[in-house]
């Protein structure tokens, strides 16, 4: 090979590096804090297994996101009792609160519409449950083309009973950020997500 073919390959090289490297200095990230709501916990009409774990790393998720005056949202589903979202992820003045109906966030809400009047390309996404409302949301988000990275730690979920047989809630956890990973975004702790 010529000196002329490996410099011709070499800036080839470089300009696809620095292509990739502007795209992600533009890309604009939001957070959505999913469902993080009083009746998961032990008390609530519909506890799941160990929420407190995860709303803590959720928590330390928003205060990352807020340190950083990046984009927040906060999505609670409608109900009639113990709706409040949890004091580890209490929304200040300035976040968006979303009432959603749906496990989608996106259903009947103005999420994408937010997201898209203030540019955002990545969400990252976290919450309860991780099998209905995260997943829903995370499959959405990447349908509508944002990059979606689900923090596997900042969320929980709970035993599924299907007819005779019950799966564990460990096991419905993995199993589900086992089809979103690679295939509708990247699963990360919240170590991983901090220290990327």
């Amino acid at each position: 090979m010529n000196m002329k073919r490996i410099l011709i390959i070499l800036g080839l090289i470089i300009s696809f590096c620095l292509q990739i490297n502007a795209q992600d200095a533009f890309s604009k990230r939001a957070l959505i804090i999913v469902d993080v709501q009083e009746f998961y916990f032990p008390d609530g009409f519909s506890p799941l297994v160990e929420p407190e774990k995860a709303s803590e790393k959720a928590g330390v998720i928003l205060n990352d996101f807020r340190d950083k005056d990046e984009l927040v949202v906060h999505v609670k589903h409608a109900t009639k009792k113990d709706s409040l979202i949890h004091e580890d992820v209490f929304p200040i003045k300035g976040e968006k609160v979303i009432t959603k109906h749906f496990a989608n966030s996106y259903k009947e809400t103005d999420l994408l519409e937010f997201l898209q009047q203030n540019d955002i390309t990545e969400v990252v996404v976290c919450g309860m449950m991780t099998h209905m409302c995260v997943e829903a949301t995370a499959r959405a988000s990447a349908d509508f083309g944002f990059k979606v990275i689900v923090v596997d730690d900042a969320c929980a979920t709970k035993d599924i009973v299907y007819e005779n047989d019950t799966v564990k809630a460990a096991d419905v956890h993995l199993s589900t950020l086992g089809s979103i990973d690679r295939y509708y975004g990247k699963v990360m702790t919240t170590k991983e997500f901090l220290n990327q």
